[in-house]
C-alpha cells in the first residue's frame, strides 16, 4: 500500500514548531528540504544508513529502461535503522514511471530496501526541515 501523507507531514511539522514559543509577534514558517541520501541501480539493493531527526522524508524516486516491455517491478521497504524491521512499503510500482512518496514516522536511522526487477532505478531522499521564511531583503515589515 502507498501512503502519501505529504501535507500531513507539512501541517505536523509547522504545528509542532509553532507549539511552545515565548516571542510576542508570530513567525511565517516553511517546510524545506535537505538531502539525506541518494542511490541509483538496477536490481535488488538496500541503501546505507540516513539520519531522519524531524520524522518526516520524502522519497523521489524514477524508474526507467524496462526489458521487456511490461515486465518491470519496482518496490521500496522503509525499514528501521534500529532493528532492521520494516515500517512499510513507500513504492510499489510497475514499469517505467516517477513519483514522490512521503514518510512521517520517529525520528530515528533508516534505510531503504528495493526490490527492482527488469528496471533500472534511482532514488533521492530528503528530510523535512521547518524554518521561518525571511522576508525578502528590502521589505519592511507590516
Amino acid at each position: 500500500m502507498r501512503r502519501k501523507t505529504g501535507l500531513l507531514v507539512a501541517a505536523a511539522l509547522v504545528a509542532t514548531a509553532c507549539r511552545s514559543t515565548s516571542e510576542p509577534e508570530s513567525k511565517t514558517l516553511a517546510v524545506g528540504w535537505r538531502p539525506a541520501g541518494s542511490w541509483s541501480g538496477n536490481g535488488n539493493a538496500q541503501t546505507g544508513s540516513f539520519d531522519i531527526g524531524s520524522g518526516g522524508f520524502r522519497i523521489r524516486w524514477e524508474t526507467s529502461h524496462e526489458t521487456p516491455a511490461g515486465a518491470g517491478l519496482f518496490r521500496i521497504t522503509v525499514r528501521s535503522g534500529v532493528s532492521g524491521r520494516p515500517l512499510m512499503v513507500a513504492v510499489e510500482h510497475r514499469g517505467a514511471g516517477h513519483d514522490t512518496a512521503y514518510v512521517t514516522d520517529d525520528p530515528r536511522p533508516y534505510y531503504l530496501e528495493i526490490q527492482s526487477r527488469n528496471v533500472d532505478w534511482s532514488i533521492r531522499v530528503d528530510e523535512a526541515v521547518v524554518g521561518p521564511v525571511s522576508p525578502p531583503s528590502g521589505a519592511k515589515p507590516h
